[in-house]
């Protein structure tokens, strides 16, 4: 009886919080100053736990095998581990030890009798930062736009802290409103036909694989396997001048330049076979179909959670990749997106799985899940950060990304952007993907889509 009166976990959090798959949120801070343990424990008891109920709650489960948020005590400073490692080493060298700190905890359980976060203050010099610090959050609390957002808006600006953080705003696909019946018509239909398709093609997620090539590894439960962290900076004006002569969005060129890097790099690998079926799982925030444009307007609303779904994208392949234009990565790119965006699939397979745990309980929905993600070859996840340079308890921000241990694919691609940049960080299946060679042919593919588009080179490439 006393279960019943707590909250339970949405549908999709519980989806992604059983023993079939568990799906965390790994946000990387680079400072120019190290935080010690006693700024951290204060900035969290200050500007971390007001933030929601849910950073001072553990999850339980009833008789009835709903699990339920409980607020507890929280001692914030058993949430606060500090590794130690020698002193005296070069960046370089501090750089791997990083590296290796972070796929030591990458997969490591979380205590289930405190709240599901913790913080890892790595206090050494790296080639990015003075310290850096590891928030480590189960994905049950919240997605990507209520986590990193309410993190990121609990900072301020270096340049006025009285003035808030301002965030870019998406450009939205979602249909609006036609100039013309005919036009709204066939819209309508258009749409309806995308989703009658794309619904079906979900639900056959499970059984449809991807073509078996060196993105994809056969290991067993790789969800679990060593991971390597690598990741590319580049400018975003240069971006935006490859998105403004295509007339494509940031994002599309982002996919065009990672479907592009894949076909340079299975060829560099002497595994390629010219046109593949390779596809790309996009998460979208389903909160885009309320109207919202910005990070901004969507914590204001408190539309907090999980409110994520995937679009399911074909990435572009050519059989003469030596001799196709590299910008037709990026349209291509662009028009399959578009298509997939002028369709509600995500929002009814959101439903279907809804019914599917109702039915069935969680772990069917999770197995429908963990299918979909195993079947197809890459993730790739957004986030608009900040525009302005950010400090946290007046530690100025370098930079910082994320990742989401848990997914069980040999590749997963996640995108920030801050301060005029955007990182494209690649998670790797460690001992599979030759991230260093990957890592090239992102750089080349950029190079040359710019090149093409522009007319000349790129400015360094980070």
């Amino acid at each position: 009886m006393a279960h019943a009166m707590l909250p339970p976990l949405s549908p999709l959090a519980s989806f992604i919080n059983t023993p079939v798959l568990t799906f965390y949120v790994l946000g990387v801070f680079e400072l120019e100053v190290p935080f010690d343990k006693p700024q951290a424990v204060e900035f969290l008891e200050h500007g971390f736990l007001p933030l929601s109920k849910r950073f001072s709650s553990i999850i339980v489960t009833d008789e009835k095998k709903v699990q339920r948020w409980k607020k507890v005590e929280c001692q914030t400073k058993n949430h606060v581990i500090v590794p130690t490692f020698p002193s005296g080493l070069t960046q370089e060298e501090y750089d791997v030890k990083l590296e290796d700190y972070i796929s030591d905890i990458y997969m490591e359980q979380l205590p289930e009798n405190r709240p599901p976060w913790e913080v890892h203050l790595f206090m050494y010099p790296t080639s990015n930062a003075a310290g850096t610090m590891l928030f480590k959050l189960n994905h049950a609390l919240g997605d990507g736009y209520s986590i990193m957002g309410a993190l990121l808006t609990s900072f301020k600006r270096v340049d006025d802290p009285s003035l808030p953080l301002k965030f870019p705003s998406a450009s939205s696909r979602l249909p609006g409103l036609a100039v013309s019946n005919y036009s709204r018509v066939s819209n309508f239909v258009y749409r309806c036909v995308n989703t009658f398709t794309d619904f079906t093609k979900g639900l056959l997620g499970t059984y449809l694989k991807d073509d078996d090539t060196v993105l994809r590894s056969k290991t067993p439960m790789v969800e679990f396997a060593p991971v390597n962290i690598s990741s590319v900076t580049f400018s975003l004006d240069q971006i935006k001048e490859v998105k403004s002569k295509i007339g494509a969005t940031v994002n599309d060129v982002t996919t065009g330049v990672i479907a592009y890097a894949l076909q340079l790099y299975m060829k560099r690998k002497g595994q390629f076979v010219g046109e593949t079926k390779s596809t790309a799982l996009i998460v979208m925030n389903l909160r885009m179909y309320r109207g919202f444009k910005n990070l901004e307007e969507m914590l204001k609303a408190n539309i907090w959670g999980n409110h994520f779904g995937f679009l399911t994208v074909s990435l572009p392949s050519f059989n003469d990749i030596d001799n196709v234009d590299p910008i037709e990565y990026v349209t291509r790119s662009k028009n399959e997106v578009k298509r997939r965006m002028n369709s509600m699939a995500s929002y009814f397979t959101s439903k279907f799985l809804a019914i599917l745990g109702t039915l069935r309980g969680p772990e069917a929905a999770a197995e429908y899940i963990h299918s979909n993600l195993r079947n197809t070859s890459i993730m790739i996840s957004n986030m608009a950060g900040p525009v302005e340079k950010a400090s946290m308890a007046g530690c100025p921000l370098n930079s910082f990304y994320f990742t989401v241990p848990g997914v069980p694919q040999s590749l997963v691609f996640t995108i920030v952007t801050y301060m005029g940049k955007l990182r494209l960080v690649v998670n790797s299946e460690r001992g599979y993907i030759d991230r260093d060679m990957l890592t090239s042919c992102l750089k080349e593919a950029f190079t040359k889509i710019y090149a093409t588009s522009v007319g000349e080179h790129p400015v360094k490439i980070e």
